[in-house]
C-alpha cells in the first residue's frame, strides 16, 4: 500500500512539473518571447527552470501537438507550425530572459530542492562504490536531509531503476562495489547500443552542433593533456548528446542515458583521484565526429566500437591501480561500509 502510494505521489509530481514547463513554454510564445524558428532544446530549458529534462520533453511534446513548436531535421524543435518554411534561430535560449510566473517558479525551486538532494546522494554514492559495498541506511538519509522516509524512498527508487543501488535479500539497500567485471558489463552495453544509435540518428545530427564539436576536438588534440584533463567529461557529455542522442528513438535514448550514470560517475572519481588520462580519447572522438561530417555513419559508428573497446581497456586499467587505495576516506554519514 505505502509503496503504491509513493508511486502516485512521484507521478503526481512529475505531472506537476510537466504542467508548469508547458504553460511557462506556451506563455513565451505566446508573448513572442519565444519567436518563430527559435530551436528548443530540452537541456537548456532544463537548466532555465531548474528540472530534469523528463517533464520539459513531456510539455514540448504536447506543444508539438498543438502545433505551436515542430520537429525539423537538427535536434530540438523549432518554434512554430511545421510547414512555415521557417529557418532555425540557434539564439541561446538563456540569454532571452524567459517570463515565469511566480507562482511556477516557486513550484519549481519545490521541486528543484529534491532534486539537489537527488544528485547529492548520487554524487556520494558514485563516489564510494568503487572502493567497495555500501549500506544505505533509510532513518539517517532522511535525518541527514531532514525530508520524509518518502522522499527517501522515491530518491533510492530512482537509483535503482539507474543501477546505482540495489536490495539484498535483508531489504537493505546497497550500493557497490564497482568492480572490472561490472564494468565490463556496462561497456558490453555500450557497445550494442550507442553504435545504433549513432547511425539511426546519423540524419537527424544537428549539423552545427556537430561542427563545433569537431572544432573543439581539434583544438584538444593540440594541448598538452594536463591541460585539458579537466575538459574531459564535458567534451563527452557533448558527443553522447551530439552524436549519439540524436536518435528519434526515446526508448533507446533512456537506455543509454541509464548506463551511462555509473560509468560518467567512476570517470569522474578517478580523474579527483588523479589518474592519468590517455589523449587518445581525443583523437578517437575527433575520427567519429569526422566520419559523421563526410556522411560515413556506417564507419563513424565502428570507429565508436573501436573507441569503446578501448576506453574499457582504460577503465579497467585505472580500476587495478584503485585496488590497491585503502578508501574514499570520509564518507557520508548515511552509508556504512560492508565487509565483503
Amino acid at each position: 500500500m505505502a509503496d503504491s502510494m509513493t508511486d502516485s505521489q512521484t507521478g503526481q509530481n512529475t505531472r506537476r512539473r510537466y504542467e508548469i514547463a508547458e504553460d511557462v513554454l506556451r506563455r513565451n510564445i505566446a508573448e513572442g518571447l519565444l519567436p518563430p524558428g527559435l530551436v528548443l532544446l530540452e537541456g537548456p530549458i532544463a537548466d532555465i527552470l531548474q528540472t530534469s529534462r523528463a517533464p520539459v520533453q513531456r510539455a514540448l511534446q504536447a506543444l508539438e501537438s498543438d502545433g505551436l513548436v515542430h520537429r525539423f531535421k537538427g535536434r530540438g524543435y523549432l518554434v512554430g507550425p511545421p510547414g512555415a518554411g521557417i529557418e532555425p534561430d540557434r539564439t541561446d535560449i538563456k540569454s532571452l530572459g524567459l517570463t515565469i510566473p511566480e507562482h511556477a517558479d516557486e513550484a519549481l525551486q519545490s521541486r528543484s530542492s529534491w532534486e539537489r538532494i537527488y544528485n547529492t546522494v548520487e554524487r556520494d554514492v558514485a563516489g564510494c562504490v568503487v572502493f567497495g559495498q555500501y549500506r544505505i541506511i533509510e532513518i539517517e538519509l532522511a535525518n541527514h536531509f531532514k525530508v520524509s522516509r518518502t522522499i527517501v524512498r522515491d530518491i533510492l527508487t530512482r537509483l535503482r531503476e539507474r543501477g546505482l543501488v540495489r536490495k539484498n535479500q535483508s531489504s537493505h539497500w546497497i550500493a557497490g562495489p564497482l568492480t572490472a567485471q561490472t564494468i565490463k558489463e556496462h561497456f558490453v552495453l555500450r557497445r550494442m547500443l550507442e553504435p545504433q544509435a549513432l547511425q539511426t540518428g546519423a540524419n537527424d545530427i544537428d549539423r552545427e552542433a556537430l561542427t563545433a564539436l569537431f572544432d573543439r576536438l581539434v583544438a584538444l588534440e593540440r594541448r598538452d593533456l594536463r591541460d585539458y584533463l579537466d575538459d574531459l567529461e564535458d567534451i563527452q557529455a557533448r558527443f553522447i548528446e551530439t552524436c549519439i542522442l540524436a536518435t528519434p528513438n526515446e526508448k533507446l535514448q533512456d537506455l543509454i542515458r541509464n548506463n551511462l550514470l555509473p560509468m560518467t560517475a567512476t570517470e569522474r572519481l578517478l580523474r579527483r583521484l588523479g589518474l592519468p588520462g590517455d589523449p587518445m580519447v581525443i583523437t578517437e572522438l575527433r575520427l567519429v565526429v569526422e566520419l559523421l561530417m563526410r556522411g560515413a555513419p556506417c564507419a563513424a559508428a565502428a570507429m565508436l566500437e573501436t573507441h569503446l573497446d578501448a576506453a574499457v581497456n582504460r577503465t579497467i586499467a585505472q580500476m587495478k591501480i584503485v585496488a590497491i587505495i585503502p578508501g574514499p576516506g570520509e564518507t557520508a554519514d548515511y552509508l556504512t561500509r560492508v565487509q565483503e
